[in-house]
């Protein structure tokens, strides 16, 4: 499993008010932010840090957040959209991916691919 995930953002103002609403619904909150970036998470561990500079350019790097139950991944997308994402999938059923893959997909303010993914039998 992963320790910790960095993005380099433009604007990190946009960045933080995305990832803030759309990863809310997960469990995940704003733990630390400063001028030169921010970290989400639990409170106590931020995992996912955003970092202010200027990316050359955009890798189409895609990020996965496991969710609890299908109305998590369902908050994600609209919370997410509401803060300006764009929609890169919406939420449902993927049995390509599995059995019981339900999965939704937003790009964030920079381009990113973002999942918000559950994997539980509902």
């Amino acid at each position: 499993m992963y320790d910790h995930v960095g993005l380099r953002v433009k604007n990190l103002g946009a960045s933080v008010r995305f990832y803030e609403a759309a990863l809310a619904p997960l469990g995940h909150v704003l733990a630390s932010r400063d001028e030169a970036g921010a970290g989400l998470g639990p409170k106590a561990a931020p995992a996912f840090w955003l970092t202010a500079g200027n990316p050359q350019k955009n890798t189409g790097t895609h990020v996965a957040f496991r969710a609890k139950d299908h109305e998590s991944v369902d908050r994600f997308y609209a919370a997410g959209l509401k803060a300006g994402g764009k929609d890169n999938g919406r939420p449902g059923p993927r049995p390509d991916y599995g059995e019981t893959y339900y999965a939704a997909f937003l790009l964030d303010p920079d381009g990113n691919n973002v999942e918000a993914v559950c994997l539980a039998k509902q």
